[in-house]
């Protein structure tokens, strides 16, 4: 009744044994016959089938299947398809929907990442789902063939990638010509190194005949005919001859062709590698020529020269030696020095002749040949071996230097060894007393940084115990910022060159660094090295470049500092300006008298005007910023600091500015211009304590060659010149001479920084110019600025006050966003814009602005202060550009512009106008941003 459940092996076993009744199956007595055939069918097959049968699609599978189960096995006989396959179920769902629909279903290839045996693996799998119906037609389950191609797939895809990578390195040789050719000798591959040597593109040549790489010569030589052909089978065979080129020239190329055969072992072809020797082949010949001559010289040369094959057997030997020894050539040509070579040196000088031939190196050693009459005499013999291309040695050539003379020098010597022991060991005892006493630290190291031995000064300076540091590498005591540099100085310790200054910091015991600089030399085995504590030399120097950058600031500030007497008074009268003429405006106008209106209005202008002049003039000398140099009209700048310098100087002293027309422009720095004619112009003021007269001048110079240029110390060429004249004391020619050194001053302690004229001078030689003292002590000074003469390209348009026209309304609607947090001047932009007619958006502060940015609202420009609470201006600009890329943005600004800009501030698409601004120019720059 259950022979359908017969056979099967170990499957089968299990199938009957297993309790059906406990499955949705029940006991297979009663399961329908369609299933009984099914499983009867799958147990007697050696493929791998499983049935799926029921609503729960419980398995039934043979010993084939069992494998593919892997660890599922054999929880697997009897559970459901899905629960058995849970983490592919996803996957398999759709397919056994549709067998269930009643379709069949096949796949060649399927991947499915599957966790059989604990852990997740890629498998491939071919089969086919087939339904099975029972009565009624409806769908009972369904019958599954399988094939793992796992291995298959796997092994395709790494031979294709093995392909690939092959292509890849064939095509990337580039330093040799690699030629594919059939059994007949076509051309089947053509790498870029055979493009490069022979000029040809591998579709020139693909289907040609190697033949044609040969000149007519070689090619009777080295034609693929059936006898060459034979001799290739077998192996490898070199291959060099005459080549040509694309272009007809003729090159010496060597190298080997190589039989390629199938995985049958069939010849299929051949492959020729071969580079371009013909600059070694003419080496080679010329080498022959100079053996020759090197015979010719080497009957000059004392003592005697030879040479030797590979292997030590002597091919050469000059008349001198025959002359010595008595022999004649035949004797000593093939054979080795050994037998001329006393008995108890040849062991010595032999071996180290085998250690030469094996190593490659020079050979050097001391024995004793034998002359004609029998003697023995010392000689040096020296050898340079020539090597090939592998680094083995090709031949010998050496030289024997007679030194009997000096090896009895050195027995004499010898003989003294005593007294010079003697002498050594005071020495020592003079260095261990050194040793002892420095206080510079002291070490010896081995060349992988090993500490072998330290000096007292070690524990004194840093607070290590000799204990603590022997055998510890010494890098682990420096500073992790330099040891890269230590690393690299301890390298060239070790190529044997000395380190004459070299510093680097040190970990103290108490966890500190100090600066250590050292002196080292190298020996054969160890490097010897004395640090000098250098910490005090740093601190000093760091101190001084600190003081230094204090002073220069100081100087900008104490020109600040001569405006604040009269700051407050100046202010004072400016705003009465403005307050008294608005006041006035205000009462015409509720008086009903406009008419005078436009007057007070004139009034209030010039005095706010004048009052944004003194706040840009105190932004620029008392930032810190370095400014880029442009082009300078020096007229304008020196006649723009009038103001400022009749208050810096004071009312005891009269002010005469002289500016010569047509003067040229320079290319300099123009705050750091402005600071020099203000810094001679306080040193004027203070060499007239009781007044006098100080005359700035501008004009133009020609340098001419010789001793005008010379005198200067500037190249020829045109310049102009700015002459800063005082009536005052003057100075000796001991004085001008050192004027300009840093921190040389002949003002009271306190009351100069010594730094003023250094800096003038300083900035004219980086602006390519040149600064010069002409002064006689009690009549005055003259400090002449020399700047080169500054050639535009073209005529520069100077900047115009934009029309009112300019600002013309638009129609397009365009949205403008304002940024302020004073309330006066968000008000008055938007009120501008209103009137160009713009759509204004405004915000008190940057977060408040983000909001609006992040929202979908259309924005043409972003107007925003630079400084505002919570987000700066820029930083606002940053956040807007990432949600809207290129948005255009105008800054507004209280500081000065210059300073922004050369920091980098402004990026393209970016404005900046400083404040207080003209309305017109407001509008016209807004107006051409969004234009």
């Amino acid at each position: 009744m259950l022979s359908f459940l017969s056979g099967g092996g170990s499957l089968g076993a299990l199938l009957r044994a297993h309790d059906w009744g406990a499955t949705p199956l029940g006991p297979p007595e009663s399961w329908p016959p369609s299933l009984k055939t099914l499983v009867g069918v799958m147990l007697g097959s050696q493929h791998a089938m499983f049935v799926g049968w029921g609503r729960a699609r419980t398995l039934l599978y043979n010993d084939g299947y069992a494998e593919i189960l892997g660890a599922k096995h054999p929880a697997a006989l009897g559970a459901g398809l899905m629960e058995v396959w849970a983490e592919i179920a996803a996957d398999l769902a759709p397919l056994v929907q549709e067998v269930e629909a009643g379709r069949s279903v096949h796949m060649d290839d399927i991947m499915l990442v599957v966790q059989r045996n604990g852990y997740r693996e890629e498998a491939h799998f071919a089969f086919s789902y087939t339904p099975i119906r029972g009565e009624g037609g409806v769908v009972e389950g369904f019958f599954c063939p399988v094939m793992e191609t796992t291995r298959q797939v796997l092994s395709t895809r790494a031979l294709r990638d093995s392909e690939a990578l092959a292509h890849q390195i064939f095509d990337s040789v580039t330093d040799h010509a690699i030629i594919v050719t059939d059994v007949e000798g076509r051309i089947t591959r053509w790498n870029e190194g055979a493009r490069r040597t022979f000029g040809w593109t591998e579709d020139e040549m693909l289907g040609d005949t190697a033949d044609r790489l040969l000149t007519p010569e070689d090619l009777r030589a080295n034609r693929l005919d059936a006898e060459r052909r034979e001799v290739l089978e077998q192996g490898f065979s070199p291959d060099e001859g005459w080549h040509l080129r694309s272009t007809g020239e003729p090159f010496w190329a060597s190298g080997e062709m190589t039989p390629l055969r199938d995985d049958a072992g069939t010849l299929v072809g051949f492959v020729k590698v071969l580079r371009d020797r013909t600059a070694q082949r003419e080496a080679e010949r010329a080498l022959a020529l100079s053996e020759q001559s090197l015979r010719e010289a080497a009957e000059a040369v004392p003592g005697f020269v030879w040479t030797a094959d590979a292997e030590g057997a002597i091919n050469y030997s000059s008349r001198r030696w025959h002359e010595y020894s008595g022999t004649l050539p035949g004797e000593v040509l093939g054979r080795n020095w050994a037998i001329f070579v006393h008995p108890d040196d040849r062991a010595t000088a032999g071996a180290r002749w085998a250690e030469s031939i094996a190593t490659g190196t020079p050979y050097e050693v001391e024995y004793r040949l034998r002359r004609a009459d029998g003697a023995y005499r010392w000689w040096l013999a020296r050898a340079q071996p020539m090597l090939g291309e592998d680094g083995a040695a090709r031949r010998w050539i050496g030289v024997c230097s007679d030194i009997q003379e000096i090896v009895e020098a050195r027995e004499t010597l010898a003989r003294s060894r005593e007294d010079l022991e003697a002498r050594v060991a005071e020495r020592t005892r003079d260095r261990d007393r050194m040793w002892r006493l420095s206080t510079d630290i002291m070490l010896v190291a081995a060349f992988d940084g090993r500490i072998e031995a330290v000096n007292p000064a070690w524990t004194t300076l840093l607070g290590w115990s000799e204990g603590e540091l022997l055998g510890h590498d010494f890098l682990s005591l420096v500073h992790p910022d330099d040891i890269e540099g230590t690393r690299e100085e301890a390298c060239r310790l070790a190529n044997g060159l000395t380190t004459l200054r070299f510093e680097n910091r040190y970990r103290c015991k108490d966890g500190g660094y100090r600066w250590i600089s050292w002196t080292a030399v190298p020996d054969e085995s160890f490097i010897h090295a004395v640090g000098r504590d250098t910490q005090a030399e740093k601190e000093a120097a760091e101190a001084l470049r600190s003081t230094e950058a204090a002073l220069r600031q100081a100087q900008k500030m104490e020109a600040v500092g001569q405006l604040t007497g009269g700051l407050a008074h100046d202010f004072n009268n400016l705003l009465t300006g403005v307050i008294g003429s608005l006041e006035l405006m205000q009462r015409r106008l509720a008086a009903g008298r406009p008419e005078d209106v436009g007057r007070y209005v004139a009034a209030a202008t010039a005095s706010a005007n004048r009052a944004a002049a003194l706040t840009h003039r105190l932004l620029a000398f008392s930032r810190r910023q370095p400014l880029a140099p442009k082009p300078v009209d020096a007229n304008e700048l020196v006649t723009s600091m009038e103001e400022l310098l009749r208050r810096t100087i004071g009312e005891s002293i009269r002010l005469r500015i002289v500016a010569t027309e047509g003067l040229w422009r320079t290319l300099c720095d123009p705050h750091q211009l402005e600071s020099a004619v203000l810094n001679l112009s306080i040193n004027a003021r203070d060499a007239m304590p009781d007044g006098g007269r100080l005359t700035i001048e501008t004009g133009n110079a020609r340098v001419e060659p010789g001793k005008d240029a010379s005198a200067l110390d500037v190249p020829p060429g045109d310049y102009i010149r700015i002459l800063v004249s005082d009536t005052g004391t003057g100075m000796d020619p001991g004085t001008v001479e050192r004027a300009f050194e840093p921190f040389f001053t002949t003002k009271p302690i306190g009351q100069g920084t010594g730094l003023g004229l250094s800096m003038v001078y300083g900035f004219a030689r980086q602006s390519n110019g040149h600064a010069r003292i002409v002064s006689v002590a009690g009549r005055g000074t003259t400090v002449q600025i020399y700047l080169p003469r500054h050639r535009e390209d073209g005529t520069e348009a100077e900047e115009a006050a934009p029309a009112a026209a300019s600002a013309r309304g638009t129609e397009n609607g365009e949205v403008v966003l304002v940024v302020e947090d004073e309330t006066v001047v968000r008000d008055l932009v938007v009120e501008v814009l209103a009137e160009l007619g713009y759509r204004a958006l405004q915000a008190a502060d940057g977060p408040a602005a983000l909001q609006i940015l992040e929202s979908r609202a259309r924005i043409d420009l972003l107007v925003t202060d630079v400084g505002l609470p919570g987000l700066n201006g820029r930083q606002l600009a940053d956040a807007a550009r990432r949600h809207r890329p290129g948005l255009r943005v105008l800054f507004m600004t209280g500081y000065a512009e210059n300073a922004a800009v050369d920091a980098g501030f402004l990026e393209p698409g970016m404005e900046l106008i400083t404040k207080p601004f003209a309305i017109e120019g407001l509008a016209a720059r807004i107006r051409s941003m969004i234009a």
